[in-house]
């Protein structure tokens, strides 16, 4: 009979892989980079959040759920930094948040 702490690695592994899906999904079907990049940011923060602490509780205390940790929190503190630094990279490369194009060279009337 599983105990309560391999059920609660399950659904913390189960969700990972739920939201992992969804971002996967996102990032084919979502129109333009904005939206796309929210997905990713779904992807790195809940995704790999969950599935981490899935296996952190399966782990148990020992020197790999260390090491998890450690993971957890490096993750935790780039992915959300590397989403909003492409975001803002595309904003400062005149991306149009609203059509997904970049802006048109100006035309020379002679």
């Amino acid at each position: 009979m599983p105990s309560l702490i391999d059920l609660a690695a399950g659904a913390c592994l189960l969700g990972g892989a739920a939201f992992l899906l969804v971002g996967a999904i996102g990032l084919v079907r979502l129109p333009d980079f904005f939206t796309r990049v929210h997905a990713t940011g779904i992807i790195d923060t809940m995704g790999m959040g969950l599935t981490l602490i899935g296996l952190i509780l399966l782990a148990g205390w020992s020197l790999p759920s260390v090491k998890l940790v450690l993971i957890l929190g490096f993750m935790l503190l780039t992915g959300p930094t590397a989403t909003h630094a492409l975001a803002k990279a595309a904003l400062h490369g005149r991306l149009d948040p609203l059509s997904g194009r970049p802006p048109e060279p100006p035309s020379s009337s002679a």
